[in-house]
């Protein structure tokens, strides 16, 4: 019985969330409530296990998340990622731009909001694509769809990563080394396969793109002026922008974190024992001091008023990402109370002779499952990592392993009931049928070439 309701919980979590339209917030409450009511946890049990669930996990990832989200609204208003990729452009030639701009996207920009992302790239990508020839449009479409979102899936920091590392109790170090191979790999494999298939013809200009006006690069590196306010004033570019950073500088938020998290795994892996290195190797130190440096770089490139508005976008999106992180946390918790750790735990285990490859495979399809009926790849993650992270202790795979199968099968086939599949379509200039190509497609390709790299990592760890 316990498997039944707790089928029927997930069942009704992602009906509520796909033909309801209710907020994944409520619908993982819902869900939560009624496993352990039904599990016979009672009232009490039932609001402590949801409670004690969510506080475990903030208790992982809520300093980790909010210093991420604070850290890429900093950057994305300083305007990092457009300077990088216009020197990529000027450098590689438009030829190399879309494996540069794809390993760019997955290794070095994951702590930027995925939406932020595509709305920088998209542009460039699209004055970037007459110059590649007839297919242009759609080799940058499906870089753009492989570096932006691969990286959210597997490279720290990126909000994905950090979730699943969260509810499965996985070092951020050890998902650092991990993610930070197969993410860039993953994402240049799909590239590379991708204009493979449309050398031979998959894509067709004229039913696949809307034949827009090709949009111009953006130019500078910092935000364009304001709208005018409420108020009727106009805050201009002169009044709250001053001389943008070298990129070099610009990055520095971002690599020095990389760096001190990287150099805190080495160095544990190593049996160095040094209380100070293990301070500066803490993840949440690290990502406090990357957001520190974007913010004195923001606060010298910004104004005053840019800066607080920059600030209040993230504190405005660290409350919801925090709440559906912590609600997956009580999904998980709620699942552990009722005892279906044992009865998976027997089905899933080594000792049941299910070979470690069927259990990755079995992790990947509960994902990619979820982000088919949800259209949320965090959401299909966190509530992945949930439902599995019980019977961790009795599978036949590493967490560390079972992480990055959960990432790989929640970036299964975007499509069309996540926003971010429209705002690609619009941004890009394709038609629903090109961005189901461009998007739908490309994201089901990283996910079966990131399982296989999945794969050949669990012979080796």
């Amino acid at each position: 019985m316990v498997v039944l309701h707790t089928t029927i919980a997930i069942l009704a979590v992602v009906l509520l969330i796909l033909v309801t339209r209710v907020d994944p917030v409520i619908a993982l409450v819902i869900g939560s409530i009624y496993l352990g009511l039904t599990a016979g946890l009672g009232f009490d049990g039932t609001m402590t296990a949801i409670a004690e669930g969510f506080g475990e996990i903030m208790a992982e990832v809520g300093l980790l998340i909010g210093f991420g989200v604070l850290l890429g609204s900093l950057l994305f208003s300083v305007g990092a990622l457009q300077k990088l990729v216009e020197k990529l452009l000027r450098a590689l030639g438009p030829g190399r731009l879309p494996y540069a701009l794809a390993a760019a996207l997955s290794a070095i920009f994951p702590s930027i909001y995925v939406d932020v992302q595509l709305v920088l790239a998209a542009p460039l990508a699209r004055s970037a694509a007459p110059r590649m020839g007839r297919n242009g449009l759609a080799m940058m479409g499906g870089a753009l769809t492989a570096g932006i979102l691969v990286g959210y899936v597997f490279v720290v920091p990126g909000l994905g990563t950090l979730a699943i590392a969260g509810l499965l109790d996985v070092p951020l170090g050890t998902m650092l080394v991990y993610g930070f191979v197969i993410g860039p790999i993953t994402a240049l494999l799909t590239v590379f396969l991708w204009g493979r298939l449309l050398k031979r013809g998959f894509w067709n200009a004229a039913k696949d793109e809307t034949g827009g006006a090709e949009l111009e690069p953006t130019g500078g590196a910092a935000p364009s002026p304001r709208e005018p306010d409420g108020a009727g004033g106009v805050a201009t570019e002169r009044e709250t922008v001053r001389t943008a950073p070298p990129l070099t500088i610009s990055l520095l938020p971002i690599v020095v974190p990389l760096l001190l998290i990287a150099t805190g795994a080495i160095t544990e892996a190593a049996g160095v024992e040094s209380s100070v290195l293990a301070f500066l190797g803490d993840p949440v130190f690290a990502l406090f001091v990357g957001l520190l440096g974007a913010y004195v770089l923001a606060k010298r490139t910004l104004g005053r008023e840019q800066l607080g508005e920059a600030m209040s976008k993230g504190f405005n999106s660290t409350g919801q990402i925090l709440l559906i992180t912590g609600i997956g946390g009580s999904l998980g918790a709620v699942i552990g109370e009722t005892g279906l750790d044992k009865v998976l735990g027997g089905f899933f285990s080594a000792d049941a002779g299910v070979p470690a490859l069927v259990t990755i495979l079995l992790a990947w399809l509960v994902a990619a499952v979820l982000h088919l009926a949800i259209g949320s790849i965090s959401v299909a993650a966190i509530a992945a990592a949930g439902i599995l992270a019980p019977i961790m202790g009795s599978l036949a795979i590493p967490a560390e392993v079972l992480a990055l199968a959960i990432g790989s099968g929640a970036l299964f086939a975007l499509q069309v009931n996540s926003n971010f599949f429209w705002m690609f379509q619009t941004l890009l200039g394709v038609t629903t049928r090109g961005a189901l190509k461009a998007l739908t497609f490309v994201t089901a390709l990283a996910s079966v070439v990131s399982l296989v790299l999945v794969s050949v990592v669990s012979f080796v760890v």
